[in-house]
């Protein structure tokens, strides 16, 4: 898994390309978290649109995510997910805990 990022009105985008399935791409995303976060950037969209394909690993990554912002009073939310992790997020209920967005614009503007 690769990351990018970028800031748009004080929020963090980061782009997530490739598989979700831990190893070395789960450090990573938490890392990137913990940096922001520090320098006092709690606001967090990820866009999922690159992201071939998950297992339970990746959907730890995301929880993992979602709990270290939330606990440093921030909020993660997630944009451009696939139709099929989408799926992955229902059965598993865990899109009834992450706003999930159709894209990142619409993701944004949810923070105002």
């Amino acid at each position: 898994m690769t990351i990018s990022e970028r800031e748009q009105n004080g929020i963090v985008v980061i782009s997530l390309e490739g598989n979700m399935i831990g190893g070395p791409g789960a450090t990573l995303l938490s890392e990137k978290l913990r940096e922001h976060l520090k320098t006092d950037r709690k606001q967090f969209v990820l866009n999922m649109s690159q992201i071939e394909w998950m297992n339970s690993s990746g959907l730890g990554i995301l929880m993992g995510g979602l709990t270290t912002v939330r606990q440093n009073g921030g909020n993660l939310k997630l944009a451009h997910v696939t139709d099929k992790i989408q799926e992955l997020l229902r059965i598993t209920k865990l899109n009834r805990i992450f706003d999930v967005f159709s894209d990142e614009a619409e993701a944004i503007e949810s923070f105002s």
